[in-house]
């Protein structure tokens, strides 16, 4: 009889692409998956250990998890990924109810980890981060129509507040054979859109090249029958280039979406942050975006209470983002981690001013986003149907301006079955919250 495991994937899109490497590694074994962690022989749970919240989020799921091993069959848990990475000396000590940990440069001694674990035996396993393996045959976890595609891994920015070069490596790029060959794969699956994701898309083929690749990666990519759309995630303004740029604007399948963290404005906190750009720089790239890609969906990020942030800085990020009006915004209150040079910066701001400062920009963004969300009002635009919703009964789906699990939704009545994954013209007839409503156009 096969043993039957349970997976928690926990974190980002780069975590998720762990988790299905793991799962395809298990099944090549022979070992079964379950749906429900009742079910389970082994639970795996992937975590995310890049802030306090989401520390919080791994344990409180492993403690969950440690309910079942003491009240039901289950026999062993597998903590991976981040936070054993972050921890490898203190988190079994911590948390005992863990039998084995892999950290980020072990994804594939999954099968060894899980077997030790059903068997009561200790295992665990520290791989190299910087040669770790993240690519490989995967079991895809999204719905059919959508899958991301990891382009590179690891980062060499060393950002002042953040852990992820210690966790997850340099940064290094996958060939573009390996990359075209896997969104083939993906296309005969049925994926629609594909989402590229790294710690740093604009970076990719630097090191493979010689030069920032993006942009040559999208016009080979929308060469492949299938595939739909393409969109980008995780890009750093600075290296937005004007080939990138062209890309964006005239490749049919590259949607007009491009997320381009650039967590303040102020350049001494931007200096501060060891971050690259500066407010003129940052304004530069926003300016010819707009200018050249009409129609352009800006998602970016931002980060309040950064440690020496005064009122008069803080009210030029809340300014800037009122002037920009970026269409999406992620507002992250710092969080202080040990082993970052932020940790020990002076001047660390309250958790009530943080809280403060957060609220504004929330607030403000609200409005802004509610006024975007009008201008659709009256116009009819491709979407991605995703299912209906039996309460609203309603079908439902994303514009180009959505990004899957991040942004908001498309609610749409038909005069026919609409099925998943299928795309339809959708006239927008009224707002709700974040979501628009409308009705199917059919010729």
């Amino acid at each position: 009889m096969s043993v039957k495991v349970g997976f928690v994937s926990l974190g980002c899109p780069k975590n998720l692409m762990n988790t299905e490497r793991m799962l395809s590694i298990l099944v090549n074994n022979g070992y079964e998956l379950v749906a429900e962690d009742i079910d389970a022989d082994v639970v795996v749970i992937n975590t995310c250990a890049f802030i306090e919240s989401a520390k919080k989020e791994a344990i409180d799921n492993i403690l969950d998890v440690a309910w079942l091993k003491e009240h039901r069959s289950l026999k062993g848990i597998v903590v991976t990924g981040c936070l054993p990475e972050r921890y490898r000396e203190e988190i079994l000590q911590e948390l005992p109810e863990i039998n084995c940990i892999l950290g980020t440069g072990s994804v594939d001694c999954i099968a060894q980890a899980v077997q030790a674990a059903y068997e009561g035996r200790p295992y665990q396993a520290f791989g190299d981060i910087d040669s770790a393996m993240f690519f490989g045959e995967r079991v895809v976890t999204t719905p059919d129509h959508f899958a991301y595609l990891q382009i590179s891994e690891g980062c060499d920015n060393f950002c002042s507040y953040c852990v992820i070069p210690s966790i997850r490596g340099r940064f290094r790029s996958r060939p573009f054979s390996e990359i075209l060959d896997e969104a083939r794969d993906l296309a005969q699956l049925g994926v629609k859109e594909l989402c590229l994701i790294a710690q740093d898309t604009t970076r990719y083929g630097e090191d493979l090249y010689g030069a920032y690749s993006l942009d040559s990666l999208l016009w080979e990519l929308s060469e492949i029958e299938g595939i739909e759309w393409i969109r980008i995630l995780y890009g750093y303004p600075d290296r937005v280039t004007d080939g990138l740029i062209d890309a964006i604007a005239n490749c049919d399948k590259v949607v007009k979406y491009l997320d381009i963290p650039i967590q303040h404005i102020n350049n001494e906190i931007l200096r501060s942050m060891n971050r690259r750009d500066t407010r003129e720089e940052i304004e530069a790239v926003v300016r010819k975006l707009r200018e050249n890609v009409p129609g352009i969906i800006l998602r970016t990020t931002v980060i309040v209470g950064f440690p020496g942030e005064t009122p008069a800085q803080f009210e030029e990020l809340r300014a800037f983002l009122k002037e920009t009006k970026f269409e999406r915004l992620g507002v992250f209150k710092y969080s202080r981690e040990e082993g970052t040079p932020a940790y020990d910066f002076p001047n660390q701001v309250s958790e009530k001013t943080k809280e403060k400062r957060y609220n504004i920009l929330m607030e403000q963004q609200e409005r802004i986003h509610n006024d975007f969300n009008a201008s659709f009002v009256g116009k009819t635009l491709k979407v991605l149907c995703e299912g209906y919703d039996q309460v609203a009964e309603s079908f439902f789906g994303r514009s180009y301006a959505d990004a899957f699990d991040i942004d908001g939704k498309v609610y749409f009545s038909s005069s026919r079955d609409v099925r998943e994954g299928e795309f339809v013209n959708v006239k927008i007839n009224e707002v709700i919250d974040y979501d628009l409503v409308g009705k199917a156009i059919f010729d």
